[in-house]
């Protein structure tokens, strides 16, 4: 025990990478087929393609039913790529893609090696945001000082001003006070602008903080109370919901619902989650909005990149159904990053989620970037880099 008398096992993480979705709540499968409950594929590690036929070595699929050659490194290789028709996963959103939300102004500028760009640059930047087709931009947390009170109405103007295809939000605690400083950018500029209020909702947290479910609900009504008296829509953002316990994330969606929520935000704030953990967990929080007939409210990812897995995760959580996902250029943010969204976009666009962007305004969106946040662009970057761009 503490000496305070709290439990330091009660901080023990819990982990949706090892939570299995229901039997209907998987993700399908080529040709139907559903990994069994251990969450193996079938077929020795491969997944089949529909009439368990696996296409021959060259990646051409099966004609006449005839099965690929048994064994070899090669054939393996090949085995799970999918038929014509077919797909791992299902990118395509029909009629409404996708949303991506730019963090780079909020979260990016959080890392301790990045800078607090000028107010020009920043506008570049937003002008590159929309050139790229990014949905959705973050102004920042205007209630943590004058500076970023001042900027946050400077880029709202500017997007009024310009015409931007941009929707807003801005960053707050679950506090009244913090939910009143983006009132007052939003009164001050005419925008509307989305309140994205955070909680913090895994054990270690609530250990660290001597917080219990109580004081949670309490906060997130306090949020949404002030929201909503403001006349702004509210988003309630699960901070290290990846590692965070069933009960507790039940405690916050229905607070949220109760607040009046027009969205939930899972976040992977330390990069810990694989992608059959981001399965399991939207599946979840999809089932424990149904069973509080909140099934209006839209779903967010916000993923970090501390395992590398950053870009695999908010891809999974595309196909898993969220409805908006979030980023940042150049994969700027505090530790090892966040999610890059440069290569979000274009990955996305190759996969049919969104409208693919042309690779030379992806590199000048990745420049636009780095001149604003001092941030050198890696010469092997896969879109912007001087190597990849050679030849």
């Amino acid at each position: 025990m503490s000496a305070d008398g709290r439990d330091p096992g009660a901080a023990a993480p819990f982990d949706w990478n090892r939570a299995e979705p229901a039997p209907g709540e998987r993700l399908p499968r080529p040709g139907g087929q559903q990994p069994p409950a251990g969450g193996e594929p079938p077929s020795g590690g491969l997944l089949l393609l529909s009439g368990g036929q696996q296409p021959p070595p060259g990646g051409q699929p099966p004609s006449g039913g005839q099965q690929r050659p048994p064994g070899g490194l090669v054939a393996d290789a090949w085995s799970a790529a999918p038929a014509e028709g077919e797909a791992w996963l299902p990118f395509d959103r029909g009629a409404r893609p996708v949303e991506v939300l730019d963090e780079t102004l909020r979260d990016g500028i959080q890392g301790v090696s990045t800078v607090n760009p000028s107010r020009a640059l920043k506008i570049e930047l937003l002008h590159a945001m929309a050139s790229v087709g990014v949905d959705v931009v973050n102004l920042g947390m205007p209630a943590t000082g004058p500076r970023q009170f001042d900027d946050a109405c400077l880029l709202a103007r500017e997007i009024v001003a310009s015409r931007l295809p941009l929707g807003l939000t801005a960053a707050a605690r679950t506090l009244a006070a913090d939910v009143e400083e983006v009132a007052r950018v939003a009164e001050r500029t005419g925008a509307p602008i989305m309140v994205y209020a955070f909680i913090g909702s895994s054990p270690i947290r609530h250990f660290v903080e001597g917080w219990g479910p109580d004081f949670l609900a309490r906060s997130v009504d306090e949020a949404g109370r002030a929201a909503a008296a403001a006349g702004l829509p509210f988003c309630l953002v699960a901070e290290d919901a990846t590692r965070s316990p069933p009960d507790m994330l039940r405690t916050l969606f229905r607070a949220a619902v109760d607040a009046g929520a027009a969205r939930l935000c899972l976040c992977d704030t330390t990069g810990h989650v694989t992608p059959p953990g981001v399965e399991a967990l939207v599946a979840f929080a999809r089932r424990e909005l149904g069973a509080l007939g909140a099934t209006g409210i839209e779903l967010d990812w916000h993923g970090h990149n501390d395992r590398g897995l950053g870009l695999a995760a908010a891809l999974w959580a595309v196909a898993s159904g969220v409805e908006r996902v979030h980023a940042t250029a150049l994969g700027v943010g505090e530790r090892t990053g966040n999610t890059c969204l440069e290569l979000l976009v274009d990955n996305l666009g190759r996969l049919g989620a969104r409208p693919p962007v042309p690779r030379e305004r992806l590199a000048a969106y990745c420049a636009a970037a780095s001149r604003a946040l001092a941030w050198p662009v890696a010469p092997d970057h896969p879109i912007a880099g001087a190597l990849s761009r050679r030849g």
